[in-house]
């Protein structure tokens, strides 16, 4: 008999990839899909849609029935203003209430998409693990904060008998980004909008690759363990050569020191407190972007079977949908 899976946030960028993924392994998929949302990105498969709110616990204790497992991919990435209630309550109190139900229903098994950011991030020559300690907080984002908050939630529950796992995905790549999330830095780059890179650098992965290994954490992996989930660690410098010869395209002439960086981000937002607009960056995007946020995904490759795809395909993959969906 085949399984069914609720996932929530199914047509999000992530979520898309993890559904095409899910099909093709015969599951029953069940999409749990915001009020008044349409899914454009799951338009023709085969899924069932269900309309509710990860804040709303009946309608969560409602999709979750007949299901036995549930993978929680929704949740709010919104980095502006970097104090934002609205993602605290998606992030962290959605969680809350997709735990509470899948405790009572008793599902088989809970796959809890987190972020990498939850771990401390490492250099080239040592890469952070899960063995990292939270230090996301010193950027005073709420989005890294409530993931982290959220993800110590599952972990509770593991405690009191749920079975889960967590993954943790570093910065994804890939088609079906109908928000035009992280993957508008593509974008941005092909529009000639990047003149110059920071001195910084990110662990990038292609979103087909961990829309894989969520797929296999279902099965795999081990309870209340926490799997990273990432690929090729790159300065903003090597991604932006990579994207530019990928999609054929001018990278930036320029890389900017931390402190022009810096610099200019104070500027920007003296601006945009005087225009009420949000700043083209913010201190803390600038912050950030001067730090290595690097990681090694070794023992999601392990346990979970994690592929390793090139990058480069994930870019154009990324690019390709857009350029067929009229946003580039």
């Amino acid at each position: 008999m085949k399984k069914r899976i609720l996932v929530t946030g199914a047509d999000g960028m992530l979520g898309s990839n993890l559904v095409r993924e899910l099909l093709t392994r015969e599951y029953i998929v069940r999409a749990l899909i915001q009020p008044g949302r349409i899914p454009g990105t799951l338009a023709g498969l085969d899924v069932e849609l269900f309309s509710g709110d990860v804040l709303n616990i009946e309608d969560i204790e409602l999709a979750i029935k007949q299901c036995d497992y549930v993978i929680h991919a929704a949740a709010s990435t919104a980095i502006w203003p970097e104090r934002n209630r609205a993602v605290y309550d998606i992030n962290l109190e959605g969680t809350m209430n997709v735990v509470w139900a899948a405790t009572a229903a008793k599902i088989k098994r809970l796959v809890h998409v987190s972020s990498a950011n939850v771990f401390d991030a490492g250099n080239k020559m040592i890469p952070g693990d899960e063995f990292g300690s939270f230090t996301g907080h010193k950027y005073g984002l709420d989005y890294i904060n409530s993931k982290y908050d959220a993800q110590t939630v599952v972990i509770k529950a593991v405690h009191c008998g749920l079975d889960a796992v967590i993954v943790n995905p570093t910065f994804m790549i890939g088609a079906y980004d109908s928000s035009k999330g992280s993957n508008s830095i593509i974008l941005a780059l092909n529009n000639g909008r990047i003149v110059a890179a920071p001195p910084g650098g990110k662990n990038f992965i292609c979103a087909k690759d961990a829309a894989v290994a969520i797929s296999n954490a279902l099965t795999m992996g081990r309870k209340g363990e926490c799997y990273i989930l990432g690929n090729q660690n790159l300065s903003y410098k090597d991604f932006f050569q990579l994207t530019a010869n990928s999609i054929h395209s001018k990278p930036p002439f320029f890389s900017f020191s931390a402190s022009l960086i810096k610099l200019f981000a104070a500027s920007t937002n003296m601006l945009a407190a005087i225009t009420k607009k949000r700043p083209l960056i913010s201190n803390t995007i600038a912050r950030m972007s001067c730090d290595q946020h690097f990681y090694k995904a070794d023992k999601a490759v392990a346990e979970l079977k994690l592929p390793q795809t090139p990058i480069e395909q994930g870019i154009v993959e990324a690019f390709t949908w857009f350029k067929q969906n009229g946003f580039a």
